[in-house]
């Protein structure tokens, strides 16, 4: 069996990312609102490149980071209320998606919002569990709450890019689409495709994993007997009134 190492991989997955990234730069919908789309992918893309020594992650964690980027850059190419996913499903398979599941707008940012915590919780998992050390309950539970969390700021960052910027490119950034609710939906969404990795996750590892349930008995026992707060303040300042006598 061959085996790649993860530089390697990551490498094939760069190499196509560049490729996919500048094809879909050239004459995109609207420049200004491409720009915004893209100012946090580069950040990101940035960190992960940046990192891949000290903190190389998984196969599968840098595989659904590509097909999320890849999901991304069409949205940002074509704006996200305009891939016409619509026309293509008419020239492939003859049937137009929004008559058939009765759509009255244009879903791909819904999409991609519920791929953002289908494809990115589990390497947030991957970064709990090594920096954080983080085991049974808490694995699963994390990963899902900050990537509810990181959609709600983003939600916030084109609140806020609509507030300075405005105008038609802040429009299209937001892809509201006249729906009043279309924040909470996003978030929703993104909610519910990191549930569903998660379940998928706890579902693979209650299966072949042998200390599943006593790792995750052992992560809801109180570890700290003693309360914080002012106890935990008090405590610490008789400590250093203590460590202050001594010397």
């Amino acid at each position: 069996m061959i085996r790649i190492s993860h530089l390697q991989y990551l490498s094939v997955l760069g190499v196509l990312c560049a490729a996919i990234w500048l094809a879909l730069a050239v004459d995109p919908y609207e420049r200004s609102t491409w720009l915004l789309e893209n100012v946090l992918v580069v950040v990101f893309v940035a960190l992960v490149a940046g990192t891949h020594r000290i903190f190389p992650l998984s196969r599968i964690s840098y595989t659904l980071l590509f097909l999320f980027f890849c999901l991304h850059a069409l949205g940002a190419h074509y704006t996200y209320m305009r891939v016409p996913y619509d026309a293509w499903s008419q020239q492939l398979i003859g049937l137009s998606l929004s008559d058939l599941f009765g759509l009255e707008r244009n879903h791909f940012d819904r999409a991609i919002h519920f791929s953002y915590g289908l494809m990115l919780a589990y390497p947030i998992r991957e970064i709990f569990i090594r920096i954080a050390n983080v085991r049974g309950f808490w694995g699963y539970f994390l990963p899902l709450d900050l990537t509810m969390s990181s959609s709600m700021i983003y939600e916030l960052i084109e609140w806020g890019a609509e507030v300075v910027f405005g105008g038609e490119a802040s429009v299209d950034f937001l892809g509201t689409q006249g729906d009043p609710w279309d924040a909470h939906k996003d978030m929703a969404l993104a909610s519910l495709g990191a549930l569903i990795s998660m379940l998928l996750t706890a579902m693979i590892n209650l299966t072949i994993q042998r200390d599943f349930a006593r790792e995750w008995n052992d992560s809801l026992k109180v570890k700290g007997v003693e309360p914080l707060g002012e106890d935990s303040i008090i405590r610490m300042l008789h400590e250093a009134d203590d460590d202050a006598s001594k010397s």
